[in-house]
């Protein structure tokens, strides 16, 4: 005997010609749907073989993720969480692990399940950019800290090269005039980008790195190599944009160990607002935060306007970052902090 196949609101939608959406509203009795086209949904349903329309009352969500439990994905699955739990929406996670094969797979697993929509969660490959996804023609599908290479797709991402400028605007504003930088790999997105708005915002007062950018990894090790370098070299140096939390920290620790002050003699900021690593330093690293949950929220709005069938933002939308500032970048007591020469 042949199973029954499941009927989603999916199928009730393109049999009445509305949304996903429309129907999930109809047939859950929430939100406004004009009674000419309720009757035409339940309709539809019924003409499927829904005895009771509870099979198609609820709209469920993939999401495709390169690693769920990572400090920048799980702050994104929780503004997700909270939108998607507003409207009445479930969805299902899939760790892709970076794996293009196994990314396939739990698409095609979603299909056959399917599912209303599909997020797309990127980040950690050192890309911002990304192909969308195959074979998934008839479905809404967000991507989220990434952007796809199909401009028509809908993208959410963090502004990273407005944070880094933000970051160096920061340090300008309490009177640092001498700053160098520390990034991960020269090849990577981030690191190009932030060494580009650096740059850029330095320019904009009339400034320029006093050192070439020092380009390593993303960890403390690198941090305190490079920020050991950057003394030795012999420049003068009285701020250091980092380009994480965890390079902050260990070029923090380097400059302590020389007996160099921070803030007092040169000013430190970071970049993600990781509270282990702000909190935990001495002093408290200033940060920018990438508004990670507004991420999730904003691609979650827009796949249940999706849904909807409503009108969608094609291309990337860029989420604004924040300046948190803490005690490592406090205003210098000498305006005109001393050349290091150690």
């Amino acid at each position: 005997m042949t199973e029954k196949k499941r009927v989603t609101a999916r199928d009730v939608a393109a049999v009445a010609g509305v949304s996903p959406g429309t129907v999930s509203k109809a047939l859950s009795g929430k939100g406004s749907v004009h009674p000419d086209t309720r009757e035409r949904i339940v309709e539809a349903a019924r003409g499927l073989g829904l005895h009771s329309l509870e099979t198609a009352r609820d709209l469920t969500v993939g999401l495709v993720t390169r690693d769920p439990f990572d400090r920048r994905t799980s702050p994104v699955l929780l503004g997700v969480l909270e939108t998607f739990t507003e409207h009445d929406i479930a969805f299902l996670v899939c760790d892709g692990r970076g794996d293009a094969i196994r990314e396939q797979h739990f698409v095609e697993s979603l299909k056959r399940r399917r599912v209303d929509g599909i997020l797309v969660a990127g980040g950690g490959s050192g890309s911002f950019s990304r192909p969308p996804l195959r074979g998934v023609e008839g479905i809404p599908v967000v991507y989220m800290m990434t952007s796809s290479t199909d401009p028509d797709d809908v993208s959410v991402i963090p502004d990273n090269q407005g944070g880094a400028e933000l970051a160096v605007r920061h340090l300008v504003s309490t009177g640092r005039r001498r700053i160098a930088c520390i990034f991960g790999p020269r090849r990577e997105d981030a690191a190009k980008l932030k060494t580009s708005a650096t740059r850029k915002a330095l320019a904009e007062n009339g400034l320029k790195l006093v050192a070439e950018p020092f380009y390593g990894d993303w960890s403390e090790q690198w941090g305190r190599q490079a920020a050991l370098q950057l003394i030795h070299s012999g420049v003068s140096v009285d701020g250091i944009v980092c380009g994480n939390d965890v390079i902050a920290r260990g070029a923090t620790s380097a400059l302590q160990a020389l007996d160099i002050a921070v803030p007092e003699e040169i000013g430190v900021i970071g970049f993600d607002n990781w509270k282990v690593m702000v909190e935990g330093n001495r002093p408290r690293l200033s940060t920018i935060d990438l508004s990670l949950s507004e991420v999730g929220r904003a691609a979650a709005a827009q796949m249940v306007r999706a849904l909807r069938g409503e009108e969608v933002k094609k291309g990337p939308i860029i989420i604004e970052c924040q300046l948190v500032p803490h005690e490592s970048t406090a205003l210098p007591s000498d305006p005109a902090p001393r050349p290091l020469n150690r």
